[in-house]
């Protein structure tokens, strides 16, 4: 057979150059290719359009709703402090501003802090189990809360949310891109981020509610042990049933595990390696891209702050307390029809991003200047163009989607993605210091460091699009060679070594190594 090679020797290992590319085949073992290589090794036929659109849609009616259900729960938890406030737990824990400000902080300190952890944690062990601990764990702490009396007890449960949000983000970002093709990914990273609207709905409805309710209970106890209920209930399902990868989905056949594997090969990133590689981790540090990506991160996340604080700005236009619930129903509305079209156009111009990303951040500049512009008196103009803040929110969306998909080896990918999500931390975690008491209820300061967040982000996307679309031209521009291929070789029980032909795609090479990688734009 031509795509089978069999020599005697026990050194497998290979040195990768720093580019891989220019008429060299390259052998490698089963430790250094990604995880699925052993399984499609030596697969050479051609995919069948109708099977691989009909894989898709089954891993779409499996993975995707409970991605999408697990963000709205997740997004729902995170924002029980800002719905909690309008409930009473300011005033039932003697909360200061400054204290309330520090549970927002301390929240995104500890993902933070773990955030690298966690990344590793997902790298090394079956993603879809250690997500579901977090979950479960997360679900703990969250009921906790309603037992707390004080700043101490709050300050704990929301330093243990924080520890347990480092896990969900970073592993659907692999997920994804384990299961979808670049194109597809950004509209999947879209569907399962518009359930951060459809949760501001339903956390809305459910405090009107409970505000209804008859209960002796101090409404936001309540509201606690209803959203961590909730998540205790969606940890169980992820258990059983979320998938690790492509290699033990349970509802994919073996064939349709290849199937689903040969449709990304297109990405150049392949699925997973389960080992650490010293090389990639330095590679991903010294990238340009990877700390442009941070920048942006830390920046569009400031106005993240929003989330705990649009309760508290909507009911200081002077709406009661059932008003405001219903009110903050409305961003939710915002954000899943801006998410929704956002997908669209990524779908009708899927390599398109910068463009899309910087159009969805213009209402963002003209909201933030609207509301520094107008008179505080003008409540209906404040409250619009709080809202129309949100649309920008497809900017970040595609910037998550789009940081794994201009990365590849695996720990690269893991390492960058935690960088990333450090950005993300960072940001959130110093914007709640801004609101101070001196400058309610104008808020004059935050709104002009909003602002220039707001103007900044696109500015990095566009820089960021240049430097990738130079590198592509170069990449382009090399002259042509001999076309090289890759191996996997696997020792026998006899010391035979076996070399199956394998695709570049799945050796678990970065984007610098082959060179055949475009970045898409």
């Amino acid at each position: 057979m031509d795509d089978i090679d069999e020599k005697k020797g026990n050194d497998n290992t290979v040195v990768l150059s720093k580019e891989v590319g220019h008429g060299h085949d390259l052998h490698t073992t089963a430790h250094d290719a990604d995880a699925s290589a052993a399984l499609v090794a030596g697969f050479t036929g051609e995919l069948d359009p109708a099977e691989a659109a009909r894989v898709l849609k089954k891993i779409d009616r499996h993975i995707l709703p409970m991605m999408m259900v697990l963000y709205a729960v997740q997004f729902m938890d995170k924002t029980t402090l800002g719905n909690s406030a309008n409930l009473g737990i300011k005033t039932d824990t003697n909360l200061s501003t400054l204290q309330y400000n520090w549970l927002g902080t301390i929240f995104y300190l500890a993902y933070l802090i773990f955030e690298w952890p966690q990344n590793l944690a997902l790298q090394k062990l079956p993603i879809g189990k250690w997500m579901s601990l977090n979950i479960f764990c997360w679900s703990v702490f969250l009921m906790c809360h309603a037992a707390c009396s004080n700043f101490v007890g709050l300050f704990i449960c929301r330093l243990g949310l924080g520890v347990c949000e480092g896990s969900i983000t970073a592993g659907f970002m692999i997920s994804t891109t384990m299961f979808y093709t670049h194109a597809e990914a950004a509209r999947r990273v879209s569907f399962w981020f518009l359930m951060n609207g459809t949760a501001q709905i339903i956390s809305g409805l459910l405090s009107f509610a409970i505000l209804h309710s008859k209960s002796s209970m101090a409404p936001w106890r309540i509201f606690m042990l209803t959203t961590g209920a909730i998540t205790f209930i969606v940890a169980v399902w992820y258990f059983l049933y979320f998938p690790d990868s492509p290699m033990n989905a349970r509802f994919l056949t073996h064939d349709e595990k290849i199937i689903a594997i040969e449709r990304i090969r297109s990405n150049k990133t392949g699925i997973e390696n389960k080992f650490w590689k010293k090389e990639q981790f330095i590679e991903a540090l010294t990238d340009w891209k990877t700390w442009f990506f941070f920048v942006f991160a830390a920046l569009d996340n400031v106005p993240n702050s929003l989330t705990n604080q649009n309760a508290i700005i909507i009911k200081s236009f002077g709406f009661t307390t059932l008003q405001t619930t219903l009110l903050g129903c409305v961003g939710g509305v915002v954000e899943i029809i801006t998410l929704y079209t956002g997908s669209l156009c990524i779908k009708r111009w899927p390599n398109k991003r910068v463009v899309i990303s910087v159009i969805y951040f213009l209402p963002n500049i003209i909201g933030a200047c609207l509301i520094l512009g107008l008179p505080f008196s003008n409540k209906t103009g404040q409250l619009v163009s709080l809202y129309v803040t949100g649309v920008g929110t497809t900017g970040f969306v595609l910037a998550l989607a789009w940081v794994s998909a201009v990365n590849a080896g695996h720990t690269k990918k893991t390492t960058v993605n935690a960088v990333f999500l450090i950005g993300y931390c960072l940001g959130n975690l110093c914007a709640p210091q801004m609101w101070k008491a001196e400058y309610s209820p104008r808020n004059t300061i935050p709104w002009i460091i909003i602002l220039a967040c707001y103007i900044a982000c696109p500015i990095i996307m566009v820089m960021i699009g240049y430097g990738l679309h130079r590198e592509n031209v170069r990449r382009d521009a090399l002259p042509e060679m001999e076309e090289e291929e890759s191996y996997i070789d696997e020792v026998q029980a006899d010391g035979t070594v076996v070399s199956r032909k394998l695709d570049m795609a799945f050796a678990d090479l970065t984007d610098r190594q082959n060179l055949k990688f475009r970045y898409c734009l």
